[in-house]
């Protein structure tokens, strides 16, 4: 049994066999524990921090923390003066961009003469029409422009030009998906909603890595509402940017109460998710776990080569420990001691590693993927966990080469003999 002097004397063991070993081997092996310890939080905190980009992206140019938008069979949502007045008076909400939205034509060259047999170079687009000033509080559409400036209000024949529709940023062929060529800022196009003709000024272009900027076009609200005949100010969406601190599940619930979910569908950023955003999330989750647990099952082999042959090479001195009255179970817990020791130290430095360089470093300076700014998700308690099962795989893997040559004949272990 492991009885309190057999802990005692297999500490000390551990520690000595610690102490009078080779820097350089100690090193290694801590090394390999720390790059083990990075592989298992970090390939899958990347692996979900490239979906966990693109969702806080969304979140920020798009639904922001709470989204309103029209219901089920409705084409806007109804009574929106009603709605907006609630908003205007939640001291928890910082700022909302109610947005008009209308599909229309977009048409460049067509001041040139067209043969009956040439295509034409236009595109459908999603027009919104909006407050710049507050859909830039809410989504921050003059940081992402590539060309051109921002509107301001009043800008009448103006519009911005999300980077899908210009084949200039979205040189792609396809027969289902058209872009406008020989775009670009102070390019002026044609316009065409509900029958309505309109020649407006392309004044800058947006590039982001979401869809729904990319794919629309952006003007002033009052314009558009001119265009669509829209006279009651019912819009069709609503994005909410709440204060810090504020609980957007509180809030989603507290305006329901009030009435606005008869009107429309309130939703939190979480619920506004597409559905296949949240499966790509697990799945990415799921990969992640298997290739850390490829991981940990390269650091357990590791760890139990490194204890056997460290064993074998000192199986005389083990002989003598056992000759001199020294148990077994003490030897074999010097062992587990020298494992836990390294699997510790290596995951000690694999943490600082983590939170105090690559996590803050990342949240700086995303990895730019093509589809999103890729973070690193690591949350304290999944490291926590994944810390414990290195932990306990060192154990293991400490223990058993150990237990097999302590179980060797004491005699046959001091002779050298198999």
């Amino acid at each position: 049994m492991f009885s309190f002097i057999n802990y005692r004397l297999g500490l000390f063991l551990a520690i000595r066999q610690v102490r009078r070993a080779s820097l350089w081997t100690n090193a290694l092996i801590v090394v390999v524990m720390t790059l083990t310890f990075l592989n298992l939080v970090v390939v899958s905190g990347i692996l979900v921090g490239l979906i966990q980009g693109a969702v806080d992206a969304v979140r920020v140019e798009y639904t922001s923390d709470i989204f309103i938008s029209t219901l089920k069979g409705k084409t806007y949502i109804e009574n929106s003066p009603a709605v907006i007045a609630v908003l205007d008076k939640e001291p928890r909400i910082e700022a909302f961009s109610p947005r008009y939205l209308q599909s229309a034509m977009l048409e460049a060259d067509y001041k040139i003469q067209h043969k009956d047999t040439e295509i034409l170079n236009t595109v459908s687009a999603s027009v919104a029409g909006i407050d710049p000033i507050a859909e830039n509080k809410i989504s921050g559409l003059s940081n992402i422009l590539v060309e051109g400036s921002y509107l301001a209000p009043g800008d009448f024949d103006q519009i911005l030009l999300g980077s899908y529709l210009t084949k200039k940023y979205f040189p792609i062929e396809s027969a289902v998906f058209n872009t406008l060529e020989n775009v670009s800022a102070g390019t002026k196009i044609r316009l065409t909603i509900n029958g309505n003709v309109r020649e407006v000024t392309v004044k800058g272009i947006t590039k982001s890595k979401v869809d729904e900027t990319n794919m629309r076009v952006y003007m002033d609200a009052s314009q558009l509402r001119n265009l669509i005949g829209r006279g009651d100010y019912n819009v069709n969406e609503i994005a909410i940017k709440l204060k810090p601190g504020v609980d957007p599940v509180a809030l989603r619930d507290a305006l329901i109460a009030q009435g606005i979910g008869q009107m429309a569908r309130v939703q939190t950023f979480t619920d506004a998710e597409p559905k296949f955003i949240k499966d790509m999330i697990m799945t990415f989750a799921i990969l992640g776990n298997i290739f850390s647990s490829l991981g940990l099952v390269v650091a357990a082999i590791t760890i139990f080569i490194v204890i056997f042959i460290n064993a074998i090479t000192r199986r005389k001195f083990i002989g003598i420990l056992k000759g001199i009255g020294i148990s077994g179970h003490a030897i074999e817990l010097s062992y587990i001691f020298q494992s836990i020791f390294y699997a510790i130290v290596g995951s000690a430095l694999g943490l600082v590693i983590v939170y105090g360089l690559m996590v803050p470093y990342l949240n700086a300076n995303p990895i730019d993927f093509p589809f999103s700014d890729g973070i690193l998700v690591a949350p304290i308690s999944s490291s926590l966990l994944r810390l414990s099962l290195l932990v306990l795989s060192t154990i293991i893997a400490g223990y058993l080469p150990a237990r097999m040559i302590v179980r060797k004949n004491t005699l046959d272990s001091i002779l050298g003999r198999n």
